[in-house]
């Protein structure tokens, strides 16, 4: 089954919140309407009434009327009908005269002439005589014996607070009804049509402003799963699809920083593995071959040996960053004597000290000066930043080694008076196998040293940094929480 789209689900969603808001607001719109017109209705029936109530007052005094004084007033029953026809055809209603008594007494059309005579029910008269307009909806029968449900409105006449006569309109509903179906489907069907035109803009809109870029991300980031890093999304938007755009391009520079990591490593262990055992390869061959002579023969074993040794070294040194790094590096926190690790390291260093001619000044503070660590992985940190220092200094430089305690951290420096570090190279040295002086180091380091001991450090929450002196020496700092 095919899954439905954020564009499916955003034009979906956006278009019934329309579809319901048109919705209301037609309805509101159609009663609206409804009450307006029938107030027109209402307006227009009153404004007939009050004309036709005048002719009925001058129809019934006329009968009441002496011989002598309807000479003067000749409003007789055929002038009454001719206004009644004439009234009726324009407001398109049939217009009945009620007596005082409640006779329906003259009507506009003939059709409904079975009407004269028949009585209003008590309880309209009594509504009348009290001055009350009557706004009712009642079935009439026409002489053919055919049934309509009218609008009945109702008006009393009175003078001089007495009650003379009523004038009753009587409008079929389905000619009321009629403009009111049409507004209704007006609106309606401009509901429906506005509905319908919503729907494709936000449509056009989703596309253009979300679905575009998010296909344009979409495909970028499948771009660089194959192994093209360098792609990158160009969008200019300030909203949050621009926000992550943005952020997208940022995580595939990470990603293609990653990956020329990668290489660089895959290229640098390549090339330190390949060259101690091209050397190994070549020596036993030539010992095998017969190519080397027996009294040479243990001169290049000790040769084949060291790069052995430095294989070792490679290996075990990656081993340790590979762990450290995928977080499976288990330290064993314990209360440690930094003062005791540095006398054995320098101990350790002796031999190497001394064909340097080298000068190393140990200033310790205290006798036991106690820090939080994991022993073996200090001893490590202590080993490797004494052998950079022993490794870059001069013959017969200087060494100084120096302890002390600063608020609730142990900071251990490392001082050499050899050269120091190119700017350029500062900001590299802790990158693995990046060497400063590949010419000298090319046999005596994995360039894996310093990694490692900014790794150890990072996993006990602690830091370490490096300075240059102004014209020489470098000093290597790190710090250790104070037991």
């Amino acid at each position: 089954m095919r899954k439905k789209g954020l564009v499916y689900k955003t034009v979906l969603i956006y278009t019934l919140i329309f579809a319901v808001c048109i919705t209301v607001l037609s309805t509101v719109l159609s009663l609206w309407f409804q009450n307006f017109y029938y107030n027109s209705r209402k307006e227009q029936l009153d404004k007939q009434a009050r004309v036709l109530s005048d002719r009925a007052l001058m129809y019934f005094n006329y009968e009441k009327a002496s011989d002598k004084d309807k000479q003067n007033n000749n409003y007789t029953y055929e002038r009454l009908k001719e206004d009644l026809e004439l009234a009726g055809s324009y407001v398109n209603a049939e217009v009945l005269v009620i007596s005082s008594v409640g006779y329906v007494h003259a009507n506009s059309d003939s059709q409904y002439d079975n009407l004269l005579g028949i009585m209003l029910p008590p309880e309209d008269m009594e509504q009348l005589r009290l001055g009350m307009s009557i706004e009712k909806k009642s079935v009439y029968t026409d002489k053919n014996g055919l049934g309509k449900e009218m609008y009945v409105y109702i008006v009393p006449v009175i003078e001089n607070e007495e009650f003379r006569c009523a004038v009753d309109i009587l409008t079929p509903t389905s000619y009321l009804k009629i403009p009111l179906k049409k507004t209704e489907t007006f609106i309606w069907m401009a509901a429906l049509l506005l509905t319908i035109g919503a729907a494709l803009i936000i449509y056009r809109i989703t596309k253009r402003m979300i679905i575009k870029p998010l296909a344009e991300i979409n495909s970028a980031a499948r771009k660089i799963s194959k192994g093209e890093v360098q792609r990158r999304v160009d969008l200019k938007s300030r909203d949050e699809i621009g926000e992550l755009a943005e952020s997208f391009n940022i995580m595939a520079d990470s990603l293609e920083k990653v990956e020329k990591n990668r290489r660089e490593f895959i290229s640098n262990v390549s090339h330190e593995l390949r060259s101690p055992i091209t050397s190994i390869k070549g020596f036993i061959g030539g010992i095998l071959d017969g190519v080397i002579p027996k009294d040479k023969e243990s001169y290049y074993l000790s040769v084949t040996y060291e790069e052995i040794q430095r294989l070792t070294r490679l290996v075990n040194d990656l081993l340790d960053l590979s762990a450290m790094e995928a977080g499976k590096f288990k330290l064993n926190i314990a209360e440690i004597d930094i003062n005791e690790i540095i006398r054995l390291c320098v101990i350790k260093f002796e031999t190497r000290i001394n064909a340097k001619r080298l000068q190393v000044d140990v200033t310790l503070q205290d006798e036991h000066l106690y820090a939080v660590g994991d022993r073996d992985r200090i001893v490590q940190v202590v080993t490797n930043l004494l052998d950079n220092a022993i490794k870059y200094v001069n013959e017969g430089g200087n060494i100084k080694i120096v302890t002390r305690t600063k608020a609730d951290k142990v900071l251990v420096t490392l001082y050499n008076n050899g050269p120091v570090i190119p700017e350029e190279d500062l900001k590299h040295i802790w990158e693995r196998f990046y060497k400063s002086d590949k010419s000298r180091t090319s046999k005596v380091s994995t360039g894996l040293g310093l990694p490692i001991v900014r790794n150890i450090l990072t996993q006990l929450g602690e830091d370490i940094w490096v300075e240059n002196g102004e014209k020489e020496g470098v000093t290597f700092y790190f710090t250790l929480k104070k037991a």
